[in-house]
């Protein structure tokens, strides 16, 4: 039997933070994931849909933000079945929920990212996001919780949309998430 899976350029490595610097060890799990995720469905970039997807599956303090269970079983309904249906519509082409503006360079008669390689310019915006969110609380590394704040604000994204076919209030879970990150912070 053949296997029907295109091979897959490696992607890049190359993160849109200093991880180093600004992760804890689970959020940098969580890009790890993200990556591979994004590897396994066929996609050039890591998108926030795969943020989310990741933080889902490995972050307890995460899965404790929704609102139970049957909430939480629908929005990895939707993100199990991105590969194979669901989420098709995305292959190929750029996130971009304006966060970040998509530049197009006229001269070459293509648009040019100003993410990082390998990131939407969404899902750098959001790790940046987390980043600053924890820096206001005077931490220095972000959490799994100010991901997923910085994810659900950004009301254009495709983590969003998920979110939304799975019938979460996406500021509603963003307010939660802040919440939440306070408790654990003290």
């Amino acid at each position: 039997m053949q296997n029907r899976t295109p091979r897959i350029p490696e992607q890049p490595t190359l993160n849109p933070v200093d991880a180093d610097a600004g992760l804890t060890v689970e959020l940098a799990s969580v890009v790890t994931g993200a990556r591979r995720r994004a590897l396994r469905d066929g996609d050039r970039q890591i998108d926030t849909a795969h943020l989310l997807h990741s933080l889902i599956e490995s972050d307890p303090e995460v899965r404790e933000a929704f609102d139970g269970g049957p909430q939480l079983a629908k929005v990895l309904g939707y993100l199990v079945q991105r590969s194979i249906g669901y989420g098709l519509r995305w292959q190929g082409s750029v996130e971009d929920s304006g966060a970040v503006p998509v530049v197009r360079d006229p001269a070459a008669d293509v648009v040019r990212e100003p993410a990082a390689e390998g990131w939407s310019p969404s899902a750098a915006t959001a790790m940046e996001d987390a980043l600053h969110r924890a820096g206001l609380r005077g931490e220095p590394r972000a959490r799994g919780l100010d991901l997923l704040a910085a994810l659900a604000a950004d009301g254009e994204c495709r983590a969003v949309e998920v979110l939304g076919r799975a019938g979460v209030d996406a500021r509603w879970l963003s307010g939660r998430a802040v919440e939440r990150t306070a408790e654990v912070s003290r």
